[in-house]
């Protein structure tokens, strides 16, 4: 009887019923290497093409789980709701924004208006969603045993769109960015003390959910993006948040990084700290210009390199075997 149960689920036919919301955080590690791949280009002379191709590939993401998004709104919206109104998995619509965001960057030097448009889309979508989820903080009872690394999502988002947004050249881009800026700032500083009383106080976060642990590495490093992008340069501050979420990311990654951890979409919320360290490492290395400074950044470019390359394939192997979008 199991045995037919289980060839039951296996035929069992693929559904947008099951595309979840945090799938868009595939494009942001994408997006976020190819930019990594692009400064590597001006620090290390790799070929710039590498950057494209990995650019093109989120774009392509983007496209595919767009489709494949609304396609699940519009036949099971009382399933979007449920993913929207749920304490976790209700901030991984921010990945929806962040990846906006982080494309416009990456469409910039191919079509600069494109590249405006899909900011100006995804800061608007950004404010939206900071607005929604600290008005639900102030009128919801919250849970402390919910507090997970992906409460920072939301505030990160905000600060991304600084780090994309640094050289738009609208009149009020810099209010924008400011504004932005403070907004991120602030949720990402509540929530991160929330979410460290949570993990040190409470049970463990679930095993599905481990990998969510590099979260918290990025309000340092996109914080260090977005903040230099506002002044302009790299300064002593600058470096304090480069270097803290730099050893953040060491302590976290050998606890994300074990046999144990096994693999399922919620790895892709992974990929996006990587991808902001990376930046973040190249930016300093490039700002610097000392050996030490260039061998971080290096190894840190390989280490996320390998690592979303992994990630990939393991999610393209899970599609093409039929198990990735079955109920």
């Amino acid at each position: 009887m199991n045995t037919l149960v289980e060839t039951l689920n296996e035929t069992k036919p693929l559904s947008v019923k099951h595309v979840p919301i945090n799938l868009f955080a595939s494009v942001m590690g994408l997006a976020g290497l190819s930019l990594a791949w692009r400064l590597a280009h001006k620090a290390f002379g790799s070929d710039a093409m590498i950057g494209d191709a990995i650019g093109l590939l989120a774009v392509v993401a983007f496209m595919l789980i767009g489709l494949s998004y609304l396609a699940k709104w519009i036949k099971y919206p009382d399933a979007v709701a449920s993913e929207f109104i749920h304490p976790i998995s209700g901030n991984f619509f921010g990945t929806f924004n962040i990846a906006l965001l982080m494309l416009s960057a990456v469409l910039s030097p191919f079509n600069t208006t494109l590249g405006q448009i899909v900011w100006i889309a995804g800061t608007m979508t950004t404010l939206m969603l900071g607005y929604i989820v600290m008005s639900r903080l102030l009128s919801v009872k919250q849970d402390p045993a919910h507090a997970a690394p992906v409460w920072l999502i939301p505030g990160v988002a905000a600060l991304d769109v600084t780090v994309a947004g640094g050289s738009m050249p609208f009149a009020w881009a810099p209010e924008i960015n400011l504004f932005a800026t403070a907004v991120g700032t602030v949720l990402a500083l509540a929530f991160f003390t929330l979410i460290m009383s949570r993990l040190i106080h409470h049970d463990p976060l679930p095993v599905p959910l481990r990998p969510s642990l590099l979260i918290l590495t990025a309000p340092f490093e996109v914080g260090f993006l977005a903040y230099t992008n506002l002044i302009g340069h790299v300064d002593m501050f600058a470096a304090l948040l480069f270097y803290f979420g730099l050893a953040l990311f060491v302590v976290l990654f050998f606890k994300v990084f074990r046999r144990s951890t096994t693999f399922g979409l919620s790895w892709w919320a992974a990929s996006f700290p990587m991808a902001a360290l990376g930046n973040a490492a190249l930016k300093y290395a490039l700002a610097k210009g000392s050996w030490p400074t260039m061998l971080i950044a290096a190894l840190v470019l390989a280490l996320i390199s390998v690592a979303i390359g992994a990630i990939l394939l393991r999610t393209l192997h899970h599609l093409f075997t039929g198990r990735l979008f079955r109920g």
